[in-house]
C-alpha cells in the first residue's frame, strides 16, 4: 500500500501498519483505523482534536499510517451501515482499546449500556466502584476513540440533560433518538 501523504507516517522504525479508511454515514464522514486484527479508532472526521488523537495513536502503537481498507475496516463499514439503517445496534468488529486500566474499565462499562438506554457519569462511577470519581470517569469517556461502538453518546447529565459529546450534541441527540426506535 502507498501512503496518502508523508504527514501520516512515522519514522522508518514503525513496527505496525494501520490502514486508514473514510466511511460515509448519515451524520457525516468517519475515519476508521485498523490493522488486520482489530479496529483502533473510529471517529467523526470533524471531531475536535482528531489530529491529536491520531498522533497519539501513531506514537502509542509505533505505527505507520497508510490509506486503504482491511477486512476490519470493511467489517465496521458494513456494521455501521446496518446500525444507521436500524438493522442492528450490535458491533462484532474486533477492537483494540488503547488506554489506561481505568479508562478500559470505564469503556467496558459503557459498552454494557444497551441501545435505547442512557446513563450518567455518576452511574458509571458507581458501576466501577469509584463513586467519587465522576470527573475521572468523564475524562475517560472523553478519551474514547471508538465512537458509536463504545457508546459514550449514551451518557447524559445526572439531571437528564444532554452533556458534551466530541461528535457534537446534534449528533448525540440524533443517535439517542435513533437507538430509541
Amino acid at each position: 500500500m502507498q501512503t496518502h501523504n508523508s504527514a501520516l507516517n512515522v519514522p522508518e522504525t514503525a513496527t505496525k501498519t494501520l490502514s486508514r479508511s473514510n466511511i460515509e454515514t448519515p451524520l457525516g464522514s468517519m475515519v476508521a483505523m485498523a490493522d488486520e486484527k482489530a479496529l483502533y479508532l473510529l471517529e467523526f472526521t470533524d471531531r475536535t482534536g482528531l489530529s491529536l488523537e491520531i498522533d497519539r495513536l501513531k506514537k502509542r502503537e509505533n505505527a505507520l499510517i497508510t490509506e486503504g481498507n482491511t477486512e476490519i475496516t470493511i467489517q465496521i463499514q458494513q456494521e455501521l451501515g446496518s446500525y444507521f439503517n436500524g438493522g442492528s445496534f450490535v458491533f462484532e468488529t474486533p477492537i483494540r482499546l488503547s488506554g489506561s486500566a481505568f479508562q478500559k474499565k470505564v469503556w467496558h462499562n459503557l459498552m454494557q449500556i444497551p441501545a435505547g438506554q442512557t446513563g450518567s457519569y455518576k452511574d458509571l462511577a458507581i458501576a466501577i466502584d469509584q463513586p467519587k470519581g465522576v470527573r475521572a470517569v468523564a475524562n475517560a469517556v472523553g478519551r474514547n476513540q471508538l465512537a458509536i461502538i463504545i457508546p459514550c453518546h449514551r451518557i447524559i447529565g445526572h439531571n437528564g440533560n444532554l452533556t458534551g459529546y466530541a461528535g457534537g450534541l446534534k449528533r448525540k441527540d440524533w443517535l439517542l433518538k435513533h437507538e430509541a426506535l
